[in-house]
């Protein structure tokens, strides 16, 4: 299941929320908004922390490592119940709207007694916030798209959260005896970018003994449905894991069957149909006499319907199946592919952990390079100087050489920034200070509501300076919580071809951006691609695989990939235009 950080991260996450929404100081918020944050990020399970232990996780003193242990042992603390008990739920639930403040969920719920997404809805629509305080028609434009991003992502989670809970189940599941594969399957085995529910597959002569471990998880919290077949709980945190347990002699059509995606499926029982067989989850059969063909194997299935066996990343009947038909299927990038990470934060600015942290975590993946790209100055939050970004640089270099003579595995580190892609198109520092660094990711960090060819002009002009190298999270968009800019597409890829500037795959969860759907008409207009994970701690680092899954998705192969290049190509792709 989820580690139990993130659970506590968000009980300190909604403190926060209803501390404000109450009247309370906004500062003391904030200090629990930055601990919640960076009890996320920390690498350890604080549920195996002692109080003293936990005062060395950043930002958490001790009265929140108090609230730590109170959670550890009962699920909750005290003082978010006495504020829960004060706020209507249905208050609470319009904090999850996009662009909706607890402050403003309240003032909506005294004065308009709106409690509930339906309701604000009924009341734009009726135009009775036209005339609130701090209210508007912009605000309801933005208040109807922040409804329709939740209403999208209904009882979804992001992918992160359904793999964690699926790794913990298939390891108690796993470890029963008698259970002889188990994988998951669904939507999680496609990556898709939120998951409803997790399913998973098992196989075993009986599967009383699977299905019993499965309910006896601590973190089951309701069994929805038990049989011999398939067993369906709820968790702890209201994610639905379907097990479902079949034969081992029936495992590959099982497998290829409930992995899906549905429409994948019909048109590969179509072809079956057409070549008078069927296709089940128990087998490939001969349509006239019943007569098993094969079954044990994914490979198997598809290679006796004449195909190429199609990675699960690409079942969404998206063009897979006329390509594994013709053997046309591509050699998708994998994880292993993977040389570096062009795209990282340490606490200089918004960061959780030390540049030294980050760059040991990056050595022990294996990388044959990596950079430190931290936020610049425009982006004023962060405090950034040209004196501190100097001094990292020079860190960055000693750090480097000391790499190259300790006998460690070779890593080179590069020096770079993640620069904020003004309203007008222009970046943070001119273009001789901008030398000075070996890597320069742009990204759109605010003004969002630009209209579209305002906006396509603004990616266009970063696209065209000579410094830039890879836009970073072109869409800008928070799955579930920020829709995506309004760019035109076809002519940003074009200009990122005819620059030679790479479009960023963000690893990290919540963005999975450039989205899949889009990455593939990128690629065929002759744009390249960095998949990188944004990583704001060593946590994050972890996330480079759902990048990879996401670029998968959009059919990327390690020659459109730049971080799959060796470090000699990639340096002339840097280096080029300048």
């Amino acid at each position: 299941m989820p580690q139990a950080n993130d659970a506590v991260a968000a009980l300190l996450d909604e403190y926060a929320d209803l501390f404000v929404m109450t009247g309370g100081d906004p500062f003391r918020a904030r200090v629990y908004g930055k601990a919640a944050r960076a009890i996320a990020a920390y690498p350890q399970d604080v549920s195996q922390l002692t109080g003293t232990a936990l005062l060395h996780i950043p930002g958490v003193g001790k009265s929140i490592a108090a609230k730590v242990g109170e959670v550890t042992a009962t699920g909750t603390f005290a003082e978010l119940e006495e504020l829960r008990a004060d706020i209507p739920d249905g208050v609470r639930r319009l904090t999850r709207i996009p662009a909706l403040g607890p402050r403003r969920a309240l003032q909506l719920y005294r004065e308009l007694q709106i409690s509930s997404p339906e309701q604000l809805r009924e009341a734009i629509a009726e135009g009775k916030l036209n005339d609130l305080k701090g209210f508007g028609s912009k605000s309801a434009e933005k208040l109807l798209r922040g409804l329709e991003l939740l209403a999208r992502a209904g009882d979804r989670v992001l992918l992160n959260e359904a793999a964690e809970t699926a790794a913990a189940v298939m390891t108690v599941v796993g470890a029963v005896p008698g259970c002889q594969r188990i994988a998951p399957a669904g939507s999680l085995r496609r990556a898709r970018e939120s998951i409803g529910d997790v399913d998973v597959l098992a196989a075993a002569a009986d599967s009383a003994p699977l299905m019993a471990a499965l309910t006896a998880m601590p973190e089951a919290a309701e069994v929805i449905a038990s049989g011999p077949t398939k067993t369906s709980i709820r968790t702890t945190a209201g994610l639905q894991v379907d097990l479902r347990v079949v034969s081992l002699d029936v495992w590959g059509a099982a497998l290829q069957y409930f992995t899906g995606s549905q429409a994948h499926n019909v048109r590969i029982r179509e072809l079956a149909v057409r070549r008078k067989l069927k296709l089940s989850e128990y087998g490939l059969f001969d349509a006239e006499t019943g007569e098993l063909i094969v079954s044990r194997t994914e490979e198997e299935v598809y290679q006796r319907l004449g195909m190429q066996w199609i990675p699960p990343t690409l079942r969404e009947d998206t063009g897979e199946v006329t390509a594994a038909l013709k053997g046309a299927v591509p050699v998708l990038v994998t994880l292993d592919d993977v040389r570096g990470d062009l795209h990282s934060h340490t606490n200089l600015t918004d960061g959780q952990a030390s540049l030294q942290d980050m760059v040991t975590a990056a050595r022990e993946r294996g990388y044959e390079y990596y950079a430190i790209t931290d936020h610049a100055p425009n982006l004023v939050m962060q405090r950034m100087t040209d004196e501190k970004i100097l001094a990292q640089r020079e860190q960055v270099r000693a750090l480097g050489d000391r790499l190259k003579s300790d006998g460690g595995r070779p890593m080179v580190l590069l020096h770079g920034t993640e620069l904020n892609i003004a309203p007008d198109g222009s970046v943070d520092w001119p273009a001789d200070f901008l030398a000075g660094f070996d890597v320069c990711v742009a990204s759109v960090h605010s003004h969002f509501d630009q209209p579209r060819a305002e906006m396509t002009r603004r990616f266009i002009t970063a696209c065209e300076n000579p410094y830039v190298h890879v836009i970073g999270h072109p869409l800008t968009r928070k799955i579930g919580r920020r829709p995506p800019v309004d760019v035109d597409l076809p002519e940003l890829y074009r200009a990122c071809a005819r620059t030679g500037t790479a479009l960023e795959v963000n690893a990290h969860p919540a963005r999975l951006d450039l989205p899949s759907a889009h990455i593939k008409p990128a690629r065929d207009a002759g744009v390249k691609f960095a998949i990188d994970t944004d990583a704001h701690s060593l946590r994050d680092l972890t996330y480079l695989q759902y990048g990879v899954a996401t670029a998968q998705r959009g059919w990327l192969t390690p020659e459109d990939v730049i971080t799959t290049w060796p470090l000699e190509r990639l340096t002339e792709f840097l280096g080029r235009g300048r």
